[in-house]
C-alpha cells in the first residue's frame, strides 16, 4: 500500500473510530470528549491501527481550539469582555499564581530543582481550554455564572502561556540573561496586536459586506476561514497562542451584522477539528511510561486534581461566586492543559529537565484530561443547584401582532388586557414550570429563550407589530433589547423597566415605550391611601397626576443631563398643583351599623378602583 493510501486509511479510521466512540459514550452519558479520548487510545497505543505518537494529529486538532475561541469571541462584545475584567485578571491571575506556587512547592519539597519545579508547577497550573469549554458547551452552560467564571480563568491562562514560554531561556542551566529580551520580538508582538485590532475594527465589516453582496456562499465560508486562520497565524508569529489571535478576531466581529453567519460557517469545522484534537491526545499516551511509572502517575494525578480543585473553589468563593458556582468551576478546571505539552517539550529542549521527565508529566496531564468528565460530573452532583428543566421547542402556529417575551406576573396581566380585546398574542418563556402552570389557565406559551435569534425568528418576530419584553431580570431584558435592536432594528419595542436607571438605559437604546414595573401600582396605592385619610377622590387624582407629570418631566431631563438632574422637581415642598378643589374635612370613622336581625355587621363598600393612565414617554 503506497503512502497516500495509507494516509487515506488513517483518516477513515480516525473518523470512524471517533464517530463510533463519541456516539456510544454520549448515549451512556459519559460525553463525547471521553469517547474521543478512548478512541485515540484504542486506535493508537493499544491496537496500533494509527502510526505515530499523535503529534501531527494534535497539531491539526489544535485548530479546533482556535475555531472554538473564535466562536466564543463572536459572542463576547468588547463591553461584555470589559465587564469580566475582574474575573479574568482577578480570579484568573490568582488561580495561576497560587496553583503554580503550590505545585512548585510540592515539587521542591520532593527534591526537584527549583528551576524544574517552577516549570512543573506553572505548567500543571494551566487547565485545558478544549476540555473545559467543550464540556460547558455540551451542557449548555457557557453563559451561566460558573461558565463565565471558568471562561475567565481559561482566558487568563492562555495569556499566561506567553510569559511562561519567554522565561524558559532564563531557567536553562547555560542561559545568557542578556539574550533573553529581544526588542524586535517585543515590537513585533505589540505591532501584531495593534494590527489585528485596527483590521478588526475598520476592515473586516466592509470586506464581508462586499462578499455578501456578491452572493457567493462558498466565498463567505472561505473568508471566514481566512480571517480565523490569518489572525491566529499573525498572533503565533508575534509569540502569542493561535487561539488568542482567533479570540481577538472574534471579539472584533462581535458587533458585526454578519456574526451569526460567520458562526454558522465555522461551527462544522470547529466540531470536527476539536474531536480530532481529543483523539490526538489519546494517541499521544505512552503506555510504556504508564506501565513503568504507574505508581507515580497513580499518586500524582489525583493529587494534581485535588490541589487545583481546592484552590479554585476557595478563590471562586473569595471572588464572590456562590457555593454551587465555585463547586462547578473547581470540578471543571482541575486538569492539566494542552499548553503544558508545549511548555514541557520546550523545557526539555532547554535542558531544564530530562526528556523522560517531560514524558512522565505529559502522561499525568493526559490522564487528568481523561478524568475531567468524571470530575465535572462529581461537581454537578455536589452542587445543590437544580438544573432548569428543558422542553422541546415547538413553534407551530406562532406569529401574531404582539410577541411577548417572558411570562412574568407583569406579562400575565398585560396578556389578559390584549386577549380581552381579541388581539392575537404569541408568548415565549424559558421556564418549563411557568409554561405548565400557565397551561392550566388556558394560556398557550411557546418554550424558548428570547436571547436566541433563531427562537425569535421561529416565534414570528418579523410578523409582529410590537414586541413586549416583560422578563424579570434587568440584565436579561437588556440583552434581549440589544439583540432585537441589532438584528431587527425596525421592530417596535415595549419594555418592562426595573427602576429609573433602567428606564433611562432603555430610552437610550431607543425603545418605543418603557414603564417601571411598580410605578402605576404605587400611584394607585398612594391615591387610595389619601382617600383612606379623608382626601376626596378628585383631589387625590389631581395630586397623583401632578406626581406623574413631575416624574415624566424629570425623566426627560435626566435623559439629557444625567441621573442626578432635576432633584428639586421631586423635592418640591408644595406637591399639590393649582388650581385644585379645596379638600374636604377629614372623614370621621364611625362604627358600622348592625342589623338587629343579623349577628354579622354590614360589610363596608368595596374601595373604588381606578385605572390611572400613564403618559407615553418618547425619546425626543
Amino acid at each position: 500500500m503506497d503512502e497516500s493510501r495509507a494516509l487515506f486509511l488513517e483518516v477513515i479510521l480516525l473518523l470512524g473510530g471517533g464517530i463510533l466512540a463519541g456516539t456510544i459514550f454520549k448515549r451512556i452519558g459519559l460525553g463525547t470528549v471521553l469517547g474521543y479520548l478512548f478512541a485515540g487510545i484504542v486506535m493508537g497505543p493499544v491496537l496500533r491501527l494509527v502510526e505515530g505518537d499523535g503529534t501531527e494529529i494534535l497539531h491539526i486538532g489544535e485548530l479546533g481550539v482556535v475555531f472554538l475561541l473564535f466562536i466564543i469571541g463572536l459572542e463576547l462584545k468588547a463591553s461584555r469582555l470589559w465587564a469580566l475584567r475582574r474575573q479574568i485578571f482577578g480570579l484568573g491571575l490568582a488561580q495561576v499564581a497560587l496553583s503554580g506556587a503550590a505545585i512548585m512547592g510540592i515539587a521542591v519539597y520532593l527534591g526537584i530543582d527549583w528551576r524544574a519545579g517552577f516549570v512543573i508547577g506553572f505548567g500543571l497550573a494551566l487547565s485545558s481550554t478544549a476540555f473545559g469549554l467543550q464540556l460547558l458547551e455540551e451542557a449548555g452552560e457557557t453563559n451561566t455564572r460558573h461558565g463565565q467564571a471558568a471562561f475567565s480563568v481559561l482566558l487568563f491562562q492562555d495569556l499566561a502561556v506567553v510569559p511562561l514560554l519567554a522565561v524558559l531561556p532564563f531557567l536553562a542551566p547555560t542561559s545568557d540573561p542578556a539574550a533573553g529580551f529581544d526588542p524586535m520580538q517585543f515590537g513585533l508582538s505589540v505591532g501584531a496586536i495593534l494590527a489585528l485590532i485596527v483590521a478588526g475594527r475598520y476592515l473586516l465589516n466592509p470586506l464581508f459586506r462586499i462578499m455578501a453582496n456578491a452572493g457567493a456562499r462558498e466565498v463567505m465560508i472561505g473568508a471566514a476561514l481566512f480571517v480565523v486562520l490569518g489572525s491566529a497565524m499573525l498572533m503565533a508569529m508575534a509569540g502569542f497562542s493561535m487561539a488568542m489571535g482567533a479570540f481577538i478576531a472574534g471579539v472584533m466581529l462581535a458587533e458585526s451584522s454578519y456574526r451569526h453567519e460567520l458562526e454558522a460557517d465555522i461551527e462544522p469545522f470547529r466540531g470536527i477539528l476539536l474531536g480530532l484534537f481529543f483523539i490526538g491526545v489519546g494517541l499521544s499516551v505512552d503506555l510504556a511510561i504508564v506501565a513503568r511509572e504507574w505508581l507515580t502517575i497513580l499518586v500524582a494525578t489525583p493529587a494534581l486534581l485535588t490541589v487545583k480543585a481546592v484552590i479554585l473553589y476557595w478563590l471562586s468563593r473569595l471572588f464572590g461566586e456562590s457555593h454551587n458556582s465555585a463547586a462547578r468551576v473547581s470540578a471543571l478546571l482541575p486538569q492539566g492543559g494542552e499548553f503544558a505539552f508545549v511548555l514541557f517539550a520546550s523545557a526539555a529542549a532547554n535542558a531544564i529537565f530530562s526528556v523522560e521527565t517531560s514524558s512522565l508529566l505529559v502522561a499525568i496531564v493526559t490522564l487528568s484530561m481523561a478524568l475531567t468528565p468524571l470530575t465535572a460530573f462529581i461537581g454537578n452532583r455536589l452542587s445543590a443547584e437544580l438544573q432548569e428543566e428543558q422542553l422541546d421547542e415547538d413553534f407551530e402556529g406562532a406569529g401574531s401582532d404582539v410577541l411577548i417575551i417572558g411570562f412574568s406576573r407583569f406579562a400575565q396581566i398585560t396578556a389578559q388586557v390584549l386577549l380581552s380585546n381579541g388581539t392575537d398574542v404569541t408568548i415565549i418563556d424559558s421556564s418549563a414550570e411557568r409554561i405548565r402552570n400557565a397551561a392550566r389557565f388556558g394560556f398557550r406559551i411557546y418554550f424558548g429563550s428570547g436571547l436566541r435569534r433563531d427562537v425569535l425568528e421561529a416565534a414570528g418576530i418579523r410578523r409582529a407589530k410590537i414586541v413586549a419584553v416583560c422578563t424579570n431580570n434587568q440584565e436579561t431584558t437588556d440583552q434581549i433589547v440589544d439583540l432585537i435592536r441589532a438584528q431587527f432594528p425596525t421592530i417596535r419595542l415595549y419594555v418592562r423597566s426595573y427602576d429609573r436607571n433602567h428606564s433611562l438605559s432603555l430610552l437610550a437604546r431607543g425603545v418605543e415605550y418603557e414603564i417601571r414595573e411598580t410605578l402605576e401600582s404605587a400611584l394607585v396605592f398612594g391615591a387610595e391611601t389619601l382617600e383612606g385619610l379623608g382626601v376626596d377622590a378628585e383631589t387625590a387624582d389631581a395630586i397623583v397626576d401632578d406626581v406623574r407629570r413631575r416624574d415624566f418631566e424629570r425623566l426627560k431631563l435626566q435623559q439629557v443631563e444625567g441621573l442626578y438632574a432635576g432633584m428639586d422637581m421631586m423635592n418640591q415642598r408644595k406637591a399639590t398643583p393649582e388650581p385644585l378643589i379645596k379638600p374636604k374635612p377629614k372623614l370621621q370613622l364611625v362604627e358600622p351599623k348592625t342589623d338587629p336581625s343579623s349577628a354579622a355587621p354590614t360589610p363596608p363598600a368595596a374601595p373604588r378602583r381606578r385605572l390611572l393612565g400613564r403618559r407615553r414617554i418618547r425619546q425626543e
